[in-house]
C-alpha cells in the first residue's frame, strides 16, 4: 500500500491575486457606555486601547511569513453613524486582496455597494451591505518594507 503525502491545508499559491477575502481585518461593535466598556476590556482582558479608541492585534500571514497582518478591535459609542445604513450593533472588516477586482465581481452579482474605494496610507477601503442588512467594510492593506520586518 502506497503512502500518500498530503500538503498542509494552509498552503496556497503566494502568486494568487484572485479577488477574495483573506482574513478578518477588524471587529467593531456598539457600546452603551464607551468609557466603561474600554476600561472593562483593559482591566479584565488586558486589551490596551490606543489613541483611536481601538486595539490592534498583529499576526504573520502563514502563506507570506514576512507579511504582518493587523486586526483592529474597537467599540463605538451607541448611535455612532459609522455603521449606517445598517441597523445592527456590529460591523466586520474583512481583509481582501485585489479590491478593485472584488468590487467588479460584487457589482456583477448585484451586491449593494455603499461608497467608492477610498485610499489611505495604510490601505484601500469600501463598504457593502449583505442581504441581512449588515454593513461590511472591505480593506486591502498597503504593505511597505517596514511592515514586512
Amino acid at each position: 500500500m502506497e503512502e500518500q503525502k498530503s500538503e498542509p491545508a494552509y498552503t496556497s499559491s503566494t502568486n494568487d491575486i484572485s479577488p477574495k477575502v483573506t482574513g478578518i481585518g477588524g471587529i467593531f461593535f456598539y457600546s452603551d457606555n464607551l468609557k466603561e466598556t474600554n476600561e472593562w476590556y483593559t482591566k479584565n482582558l488586558g486589551i490596551e486601547i490606543n489613541d483611536w479608541g481601538s486595539s490592534s492585534f498583529e499576526s504573520r500571514n502563514i502563506n507570506k511569513p514576512d507579511e504582518i497582518n493587523s486586526l483592529q478591535w474597537k467599540p463605538f459609542e451607541k448611535g455612532d453613524d459609522y455603521f449606517s445604513p445598517s441597523k445592527k450593533d456590529f460591523m466586520i472588516n474583512y481583509q481582501v486582496q485585489n479590491l478593485e477586482g472584488l468590487v467588479d465581481k460584487l457589482k456583477e452579482n448585484g451586491v449593494s455597494i455603499l461608497d467608492s474605494i477610498v485610499t489611505y496610507d495604510f490601505g484601500k477601503f469600501i463598504h457593502i451591505m449583505d442581504p441581512e442588512g449588515n454593513k461590511i467594510e472591505l480593506w486591502e492593506p498597503i504593505f511597505n518594507e517596514q511592515d514586512r520586518q
